[in-house]
């Protein structure tokens, strides 16, 4: 529980720093043709919305789904992995070069 609170906080102060500090650090030229701010909010509301959309998206929280996929993923891999490994071993068994240099020093 502490280390939750440690992190809020810290999330807390980045965030006050960075509202702090953003509207200094960034400083636009005026335009003499259009009233001042209309143009960056339009484009600020727009980039807003762009970031959040993916977030309207409703999904099922069903965890067992996860977790099937997870153990799936896991099954898969090792699998693959067992494939990658046998097929070099066998490469490595059944090398014709390996084999003839053993013939040849054999005689």
């Amino acid at each position: 529980m502490a280390r939750a609170r440690s992190v809020l906080l810290s999330c807390l102060l980045l965030a006050v720093a960075a509202c702090v500090l953003l509207p200094s650090a960034f400083v636009a030229p005026k335009a003499s043709h259009q009233a001042p701010g209309t143009e960056a909010d339009a484009r600020l509301l727009a980039a807003t919305f762009a970031g959040l959309s993916p977030l309207a998206v409703e999904q099922p929280a069903g965890a067992y789904d996860s977790v099937v996929a997870m153990l799936q993923s896991w099954l898969f891999g090792g699998i693959v992995l067992i494939v990658i490994y046998g097929a070099a071993a066998l490469a490595s068994l059944a090398n014709p070069l390996t084999k003839r240099r053993e013939q040849v020093k054999a005689e």
